[in-house]
């Protein structure tokens, strides 16, 4: 990154989060006993008055079902929601896993508002669980990139390590390597990273924007630029689409 680029010139990946595993997502699960009549379902507050501690028992709620409000929250950028939710779902989850996946999907959360404090907070109680599971990777780079938005970058950049170890075909954890190492100066390592997170499936204009910023800081011009072309391409091609869809 040059002098009189700003530094949040470059795209760095913030992760996703999780998909929705779950069907037949219902905003009034029947869990949550709620009479539409009396609760408007959109109201910002349903998640945290229904699920109140002092209202309902602990085995009266589906954490799975919960954790898919809060996913669909998210979808809709309700993100204060979405942090309520997975929060009650870390609270009432009896497994372990699930617990972990909430408190993930809460930074991710957290860090769409920009709070990159909290968003830190929720990612290390997700490694604390378990930082050797199925989601320990995407927490790991979730976590990468807050500490790099709060300008912890040599933290963030072991974090992005760690999430390549755990998960070696994790396309993110490449490409966030790949974003640290051409920060650090090393643009033939960032190269080779940002070809295993295309290979992997990531590809993105953002990827092959930064490749193209890497090979030119090699004086590769040529080959940036037919990198660059492809990127616009991409892009194009996505914004086509979007029109068709509408």
């Amino acid at each position: 990154m040059t002098d009189e680029e700003p530094d949040d010139a470059h795209e760095f990946s913030e992760g996703q989060g999780f998909g929705d595993p779950y069907e037949g997502f219902d905003i009034d699960p029947p869990e949550l006993d709620i009479d539409p009549g009396k609760v408007d379902p959109v109201d910002s507050r349903l998640v945290a008055d229904t699920l109140d501690s002092r209202q309902i028992a602990a085995d009266a709620v589906d954490a799975e079902e919960l954790l898919a409000v809060g996913l669909e929250y998210m979808q809709i950028n309700r993100y204060e929601q979405a942090t309520d939710a997975f929060e009650r779902v870390a609270q009432y989850a009896d497994d372990e896993g699930i617990e972990q996946e909430a408190r993930v999907n809460k930074g991710a959360a957290h860090a769409e508002m920009q709070e990159f404090e909290r968003a830190i907070e929720s990612y290390r109680e997700a490694l604390h669980i378990d930082d050797d599971s199925e989601h320990a990777a995407s927490a790991e780079t979730n976590l990468a990139y807050a500490l790099h938005q709060s300008g912890r970058t040599e933290q963030a950049l072991e974090h992005a390590e760690r999430a390549i170890e755990l998960d070696p075909r994790f396309p993110q954890g490449w490409y966030n390597r790949g974003f640290f190492l051409l920060e650090r100066g090393l643009p033939e390592d960032a190269v080779s990273c940002f070809d295993n997170a295309l290979r992997l499936g990531h590809r993105s204009p953002d990827v092959l924007e930064e490749k193209a910023r890497a090979l030119e800081r090699q004086g590769k011009d040529e080959e940036a630029e037919e990198v660059i072309e492809e990127a616009d391409e991409l892009r194009q091609r996505a914004e086509d689409d979007l029109v068709e869809e509408r």
